[in-house]
């Protein structure tokens, strides 16, 4: 039986361990189909997703209202609320990502490598699925279609555990995904989310549900995401924070160093990606300090700054050393005047993520020396840190940003959600 077809306060006869149990199996089955199914099968699953997400518009907005009203009673912050709230737009966006993904080439047997022997031997490197992925995310309820989407695309299946905020949310989108695959005859189970609150629930996921469950991706905040790293006996793809970093160098046009570093901000505070830490080159900063740092403060953005940039204006308070290592996730941005690259990259690696770093300069060379020292997943030359996105990078959409070193690092899209084996063809060749 679908766990979608379990009732919602999961008080069932068998203890909450059988119970995941059960979900892990029926993921592990459902894992060994999605592995085989053909592109167009599974091309065909997305378009149904996509066009139940739109048929259920109502449903689900009227869940999220419920979840968004709930949190504002427990007096959630703004940054979580607008994480958490959905509209008609973002709707419809979120549909229109999964069927974008759905265009997206097939990454299950991509040929990576191919090695001749002397003795005729024949090896293939080929692309396969992970397995099963176990995904823990709090308040994004978009991340439910997204993560299921990208899962399937790759050949896998997909356990979503949703935070209490979004619980409501969570369990509409994926009524109509788990929909979206029966349409198009694929395993329901392919897409599975965990119908209960309990937070036991994450340490049995951690534990990896019997050997059932191969990766866990958090997405939430530093809490969640210190938790899984301590606690998974299965490996992780993740990030703690995102302290994104913009530099204006000497060499930057200012009314590009103004658009970028606005957008890089403000274009959404709650985003892992935007920026949170400001760097002016001491070289510019008599120039380009002040109209920066008033452009923020006119967005309204609270700027915590060193002694050079509260002298720029009354409405600029004094920076903290915990301002430096602070992911806000709102309209708030910490300033530092620098002694140039060289201080720059020190400070970022100092106090920063490895999650995103941009650089605004038209000098190529400079340019150039910051993208290749800078250590992050993702860095930018005269572009917004608001492009750490997986849709931006022509993913379809993404389960997550890592900014670990091993396997998948940046965005995590379909390329990422596959491993590879070796396929060995010979002759009746004999090793001596």
């Amino acid at each position: 039986m679908p766990v979608l077809n379990l009732r919602s306060d999961f008080a069932e006869a068998e203890a909450l361990p059988e119970q995941m149990a059960a979900i892990g199996r029926r993921a592990r089955a459902a894992a060994r189909l999605m592995a085989l199914a053909s592109a167009r099968t599974k091309d065909v699953a997305l378009k149904a997703i996509a066009e139940r997400l739109r048929a259920s518009r109502d449903e689900i907005l009227a869940e999220n209202a419920r979840d968004v009203a709930a949190a504002r009673s427990a007096g959630q912050t703004a940054a979580l609320i607008d994480r958490l709230t959905l509209d008609p737009g973002r709707l419809g966006a979120m549909a229109d990502a999964v069927e974008k993904v759905g265009s997206l080439a097939d990454p299950v047997g991509r040929q990576l490598a191919a090695i001749e022997r002397p003795n005729g031997l024949l090896i293939e490197r080929v692309a396969v699925p992970l397995g099963v992925i176990g995904v823990i995310f709090e308040s994004r309820p978009n991340v439910t279609a997204d993560a299921g989407a990208l899962c399937l695309k790759a050949g896998n299946a997909a356990i979503l555990r949703a935070g209490s905020d979004s619980h409501r949310t969570a369990m509409a989108i994926a009524r109509s995904m788990s929909r979206g695959l029966a349409d198009a005859g694929l395993p329901e189970n392919a897409i599975q989310l965990v119908p209960t609150r309990d937070r036991a629930a994450v340490g049995l996921m951690l534990a990896g549900l019997d050997g059932c469950v191969d990766v866990i991706v958090p997405r939430g905040g530093r809490g969640l995401v210190t938790r899984v790293q301590a606690e998974a006996r299965v490996p992780v793809f993740a990030h703690l924070d995102g302290i994104n970093h913009v530099y204006v160098a000497a060499g930057a046009d200012p009314e590009m160093a103004r658009r970028v570093l606005l957008n890089s901000k403000m274009r959404r505070t709650s985003v892992c990606g935007a920026a949170e830490t400001l760097l002016v080159d001491r070289a510019c900063a008599a120039t380009q300090l002040a109209p920066l740092v008033r452009s923020l403060l006119d967005a309204g953005c609270a700027v915590r700054g060193d002694a050079e940039t509260c002298a720029v204006d009354p409405r600029v308070t004094a920076a903290s050393e915990e301002d430096w290592h602070t992911e806000y996730l709102d309209a708030i941005i910490a300033v530092r005047v620098v002694e140039g690259i060289d201080a720059a990259i020190e400070h970022i690696e100092t106090y920063g993520s490895h999650h995103t770093d941009a650089i605004i300069t038209e000098d190529d060379a400079e340019a150039a020396r910051f993208l290749a020292e800078v250590d992050s997943a993702i860095v930018t030359h005269n572009a917004s840190t608001q492009f750490a996105d997986g849709g931006e990078f022509g993913f379809g959409a993404e389960i997550g940003i890592a900014t670990g070193r091993m396997h998948a690092r940046g965005p995590v899209g379909v390329e990422q959600l596959t491993t590879f084996k070796y396929r060995v063809h010979g002759s009746g060749q004999t090793r001596p």
